[in-house]
């Protein structure tokens, strides 16, 4: 073998017997490396022996865990589940108990409100009850006014409708309106106004419906004028085109009432008179309706010395004249209250100088008195208290008392000599 190997690897002889000497040398070693070698198998068997020991322990152990495991924990679960429903029972005992208690509080507290409600709910039914009684009375109310009252009303609309239409009775519903509004302006009739005064001109009699007297004697007439037709049939069209036929036909109607009004001259027979004279609409919607279809109406009655009044401007009017008249009497009385203020001045100086005397008399009557106080305690009371000390009076006859002096005086008067 030795031989092979120095074949093999080709040393020389000397290198073979050097080699040859260590190899021989290295024998214990070789032997020991073989027995070392043997004991690592040996250990390595032993500990893959005690591994494999070792894993079927655990293994073993693992089932034994899990059996032991499972066995406690079906003891556990079988306690704690009795437990549980031990308690879970108390706890429902105390918890209906509780909630008994709750209940009883509850209905304590409820049973006021329970009540009340009960008594709203049949106070509301009552009032439902009432509402049904009362809303078919109404309902029957109604009925019997469609059946009856408003057949009524419309033949009376129509009526008065068909009675506006009457030139007479037109006239004589402006004449009451024109009366109206003078006296609700604060005006006295046959006093501040008069009502359808006559005048004779030259060429006719005038007589319009009112003549207010102005401060300083001028006069304003107004004449009241009722265009109504028209305004009627407006309202009593069926479309707008005929509306608006009606409502042109009201405008002229309106100025040609006031271009009438103007031709009579009314400032030539009421002189002296501001030379216009007022045209007494009745209705605010007859001024409106006509200045609507017409915007230049104010400017052609102006122009016929005539002013359109409605109700409203016709009160703001007469109470500027009424305020003129007020005005008037104070300018008028200004003069006799002049004089009575100075009557009143000189009276009153009169009486101060009869009250000074009297204070002056009322001044001496207090020297007077008191000095005759004097007099009466030194000269007399002296002297009449001694009739207690002689035992001519006795004690229980009262001891006479000493009047008392005045010691206030009238205040003066002082008269100022000043004069206005």
């Amino acid at each position: 073998m030795f031989e092979a190997l120095l074949l093999v690897t080709g040393l020389s002889a000397g290198c073979a017997i050097g080699f040859a000497v260590a190899w021989a040398r290295s024998a214990p070693a070789r032997e020991e490396l073989a027995a070392s070698e043997a004991r690592a198998e040996e250990q390595e068997r032993a500990a893959a022996d005690k591994l494999a020991y070792a894993t079927n322990m655990r293994r073993e152990l693992a089932d034994a865990f899990k059996a032991l495991s499972a066995q406690a924990l079906d003891s556990t679960s079988a306690t704690f589940l009795k437990l549980a429903k031990a308690e879970l029972g108390q706890f429902q005992e105390r918890a209906q108990g509780d909630l008994n208690e709750r209940k009883r509080e509850v209905d304590a507290l409820v049973q006021p409100i329970k009540e009340s409600l009960t008594k709203v709910d049949g106070k509301i039914e009552q009032l439902e009850r009432t509402h049904a009684r009362a809303d078919a009375a109404l309902q029957e109310q109604l009925r019997n006014l469609n059946e009856t009252q408003l057949p009524q009303v419309a033949k009376a609309t129509a009526s008065l409708a068909n009675a506006m239409r009457q030139p007479t009775v037109r006239g004589r519903w402006g004449e009451l309106q024109l009366k109206r509004v003078v006296q609700l302006a604060g005006m006295l009739e046959h006093c501040d106004f008069v009502e359808q005064p006559t005048a004779t001109t030259e060429d006719a009699r005038q007589r319009p419906d009112a003549v207010v007297t102005l401060p300083g004697g001028a006069r304003v007439v107004i004449d009241a004028k009722v265009p109504f037709a028209a305004y009627l049939d407006a309202h009593e069209a069926a479309d707008d085109d005929t509306r608006a036929k009606h409502l042109q036909r009201h405008a002229l109607l309106v100025r040609s009432h006031a271009a009438a009004l103007g031709r009579k001259a009314y400032w030539d027979a009421f002189e002296p008179s501001p030379d216009f004279v007022v045209m007494f609409l009745p209705g605010e919607m007859l001024y409106t309706a006509a200045l609507q279809q017409d915007p230049e109406l104010i400017e052609a009655v102006t122009s016929e010395r005539v002013v359109l009044a409605t109700p409203s401007s016709l009160i703001a009017l007469l109470r500027t004249i009424a305020l003129g008249w007020r005005e008037q009497a104070l300018a008028l009385n200004a003069q006799e209250v002049a004089q009575l203020g100075r009557q009143l001045y000189e009276r009153a100086g009169s009486l101060a100088a009869h009250w000074s005397d009297v204070g002056d008399k009322l001044e001496k009557a207090v020297g007077a008195y008191n000095r005759s106080v004097g007099a009466l305690e030194s000269r007399v009371l002296v002297t009449a208290r001694k009739f207690v000390e002689l035992k001519a009076a006795l004690p229980e006859d009262g001891e006479i008392e000493t009047p008392q002096a005045v010691d206030v005086l009238p205040r003066p008067l002082v008269i100022s000599t000043a004069s206005h």
